[in-house]
């Protein structure tokens, strides 16, 4: 990155018991693969989580809905300090540092527990960027999460980081790019006092919201056109979405969600490999000129079982040649002559 909602599905909606009852006893099977690269920069300032069994890492303190699952992506600018700072400390403010709610039902007051936990995670990481004599004034992140809990998905965003859905082969956005250039983020940022100027944020920065990046925002207790608050999103998880990509802006500056979903859905249907496939996307925005660090996660639902076959082997057939002789002989003995 250069430094210069989709709501809740309603079961309501779906038109038959037989439909209902079939969303309600889809059960996602939860495998990730991820891959980085550093691109054509001279620093690596991104960095990730993937945690596929939430409940096992953090210990049988935490009671969620199963499966669940913790995935995150932090993409720097301005330094690594303050992606690697989100990276170490994310668990701690997510889960230590407010009351991450704990049920083993995946109803509306737990789900609701858990975006005001995200809500209040994302600012305390912010204002302990702050406090960090470590991490630069002019250091900051993107911070993109998602958890699973059960067939919930919740997504969180703040900045220009991506997650992407696959639902029956087509790609479904689970956020929204937070640029200036965004007719609602320019809104808000001219309404706090902001400018946006050749696409950049007060003509230095390319992202509408960020972790971090005091040197760009108001003193605490103050609005700030830079802000961190996420935005969220939420998916009732169904026996059609195949896998989620989640990706830094140097995927998305080159492709497009559905040109990534397509990668990555004939990858699945080859070898089932999900980190193969974020390795793919990797090369793929490599291949197509991306100018910046490069950071993937695929998440996977279901086990692809429909893998492509493997084309037919050809049976060879050998080629031989018969002398004159030969092929009188085999004339007579199939006209029943014994003479030539």
């Amino acid at each position: 990155m250069k430094r210069c909602g989709i709501h809740i599905l309603c079961l309501t909606d779906l038109t038959t018991n037989c439909l209902e009852s079939a969303v309600l006893q889809f059960v996602p099977s939860i495998r990730s693969g991820s891959f980085t690269d550093i691109g054509p920069r001279r620093y690596m300032e991104d960095e990730h989580v993937c945690i596929d069994d939430l409940s096992s890492h953090l210990g049988p303190c935490f009671k969620f809905p199963k499966p669940n699952a913790f995935y995150g992506v932090f993409d720097g600018h301005g330094g690594p300090e303050a992606a690697a700072y989100i990276r170490k400390n994310v668990m701690r403010f997510l889960f230590e540092d407010v009351s991450f709610p704990q049920s083993s039902e995946e109803d509306d007051v737990f789900l609701e527990g858990v975006e005001s936990s995200l809500r209040k995670a994302y600012l305390m990481a912010d204002q302990a960027l702050a406090d960090d004599c470590s991490v630069s004034s002019s250091s900051g992140t993107t911070a993109l999460t998602a958890m699973i809990f059960g067939r919930f998905l919740m997504v969180a965003n703040a900045g220009d980081c991506r997650a992407v859905l696959c639902r029956k082969g087509e790609a479904i956005d689970l956020s929204q790019d937070h640029r200036p250039i965004y007719p609602s983020e320019r809104r808000r940022v001219e309404e706090l006092g902001g400018y946006v100027d050749d696409g950049y944020l007060n003509g230095v920065l390319s992202v509408s919201r960020a972790l971090g990046d005091w040197d760009m925002k108001l003193p605490r207790g103050s609005s700030s056109p830079l802000i961190a608050e996420p935005e969220f999103q939420q998916m009732v998880l169904t026996e059609g979405d195949e896998f989620l990509i989640i990706g830094c802006d140097g995927i998305w500056d080159v492709m497009s969600s559905q040109h990534a979903v397509s990668l990555v859905l004939r990858g699945l249907r080859r070898h089932d490999d999900p980190e193969q496939c974020a390795r793919d996307l990797v090369m793929e925005a490599l291949r197509l000129n991306t100018f910046d660090n490069l950071t993937v996660i695929i998440v996977c639902f279901t086990s692809l079982d429909h893998r492509e076959p493997s084309p037919p082997r050809q049976r060879r057939m050998r080629c031989c040649s018969l002398s004159a002789e030969a092929l009188c002989s085999l004339r007579s003995l199939l006209d029943g002559n014994d003479s030539c």
